[in-house]
């Protein structure tokens, strides 16, 4: 007997080819003004010429931002950049908006951030530096404020960093148009005074056109101590794991000691596609809409945003490259073997090798996670969130939840240096990630200090529970 696989015929037979696409003698026209040829088709039926094309991918960004009404006139916006693709067509979104010949101009004030994954990504002194040094010509010629970072200066982050800051969903926004009336009477002013600034934006802002513009490298005993962490990490989904939590990490802690409240991303459909069912095999289903959703606000005082998770990764690659969008390209996490090497990457894997032959597979999985709710993530204090990721702690009867599995059972250190100790504090994905992490002697300091804090508190609690007064024993209307 003989097993056909699903692309061949089995028993000596052709492979299957796929249908080709019928010839045309001519191409296809535009189908928004019908007169240009198309030079892009974007899904069965949607062909455009160049700049009808341009005309449809600025649109699509202005709209994403107009629909959800987040960043408000004035506010200092914080764009986390990576060279690649998506975070580099989304710094031209943004520069073309603030020109003064956009016919409605975005009104807040940008700032750029890159950050140097070089050490963990298996690039070499020399590499890193040529990186840096693209990246800050790219990042001068925007004329913002821009900061070069390294992920080595996450070990040196405050523990105040895996808490809370004030506001949230829990304070009453201010109105969207009563702050765009605001900003407009502001303007006016400032234009009666003769004083109109600089700016792109029409106003000042508090730094200047160059920010942290040293591009040097870290210390090579930071760098050190950074690879010691990412090798005591068992699996490649672990390390995958660890780089997101340091970078958004290092992405709040500069948001929040520059001033900004809003952090730009550059997650694409694509992206948000993956991350979705990516999450979903971690265990952290119950955290879905803030993960991937557009508006990201566990940290309170700092909101993450996803203006480009409407873009697929194929529009991104063909506005970038009908209209000149630089990009650099860095390695990804260094691994050993290329394929299924970590639920990422496998997840990867199968979804765009389903994109191929079903285009919608990509469309699918993202309508889906847009109809998640972020209820399920909201917590009232502190000890209800993760010590890791700062969303709701999914553990409330742990016999219900069947988190037993999770739980370290070898002790390796006492007190806060145990793995038991940790375990209470973090959700169900995140310890499913610990136990893969290496021993917690080789976390980051402000892990484990903030881990010490919130057991001290735990413990303090505890010892003095009998003379609390419970809200629920009191009785309505009593002295």
């Amino acid at each position: 007997m003989c097993e056909s696989s699903g692309r061949c015929g089995g028993c000596g037979e052709a492979p299957v080819r796929r249908r080709a696409a019928p010839a045309c003698s001519h191409p296809r026209p535009c189908v928004k003004c019908g007169d240009g040829p198309a030079a892009v088709v974007i899904r069965i039926g949607d062909a455009f010429c160049r700049s009808c094309f341009r005309e449809y991918f600025v649109h699509k960004f202005r709209a994403m931002l107009g629909k959800n009404r987040v960043i408000f006139p004035g506010e200092k916006v914080l764009l986390a950049l990576s060279g690649g693709m998506a975070s580099s067509a989304m710094l031209r979104q943004v520069q073309e908006g603030l020109s003064r010949e956009t016919a409605k101009r975005l009104r807040f004030v940008p700032g750029l951030i890159y950050i140097d994954e070089g050490a963990v990504c298996g690039q070499s002194l020399v590499q890193r530096e040529q990186t840096l040094t693209c990246m800050e010509a790219l990042l001068q010629e925007t004329g913002f404020p821009y900061y070069l970072a390294s992920l080595e200066q996450a070990l040196e982050l405050p523990g105040s960093i895996l808490q809370r800051g004030p506001g949230g969903d829990s304070e009453p926004s201010p109105s969207y148009k009563a702050a765009v009336e605001g900003f407009i009477q502001q303007q006016r002013q400032e234009e009666a005074g003769g004083d109109g600034g600089t700016s792109p934006t029409g106003f000042s802002t508090q730094d200047g056109p160059t920010g942290d513009s040293h591009a040097c490298l870290p210390a090579a005993a930071r760098t050190e101590e950074l690879l010691r962490l990412f090798d005591a990490a068992e699996t490649l989904t672990a390390k995958e794991e660890l780089l997101q939590m340091l970078r958004s990490h290092l992405l709040l802690h500069t948001a929040r000691t520059r001033g900004y409240t809003k952090v730009m991303t550059g997650e694409s459909c694509t992206r948000v596609a993956i991350k979705l069912l990516t999450n979903l095999a971690l265990g952290r289903g119950a955290f879905l809409a803030v993960d991937t959703g557009f508006v990201d606000s566990r940290h309170g005082d700092v909101t993450v945003v996803r203006p480009m998770r409407d873009y697929t990764a194929k529009e991104i690659a063909f506005y970038n490259h009908f209209f000149g969008v630089p990009t650099i390209i860095t390695p990804p996490l260094h691994a050993k073997r290329r394929e299924k090497t970590s639920i990422h990457r496998l997840m990867e894997n199968f979804l765009l090798g389903l994109q191929v032959d079903f285009p919608s597979t990509i469309s699918t999985v993202y309508r889906t996670g847009e109809k998640l709710s972020v209820a399920p993530a909201e917590a009232n204090s502190e000890v209800q969130r993760c010590l890791l990721c700062l969303c709701a702690l999914d553990i409330a009867g742990e016999e219900e939840l069947a988190l037993e599995p999770t739980l370290v059972k070898e002790e390796t250190g006492n007190g806060a240096e145990s793995r038991a100790a940790f375990i209470p504090l973090l959700c169900y994905g995140c310890r499913l990630t610990f136990k893969e992490m290496g021993p917690p002697a080789t976390l980051p300091p402000y892990v484990r200090t903030e881990a010490q804090r919130r057991n001290c508190r735990a413990l303090m609690k505890q010892q003095i529970q009998e003379f609390l007064l419970e809200d629920e024993e009191e009785e309505p209307g009593g002295s």
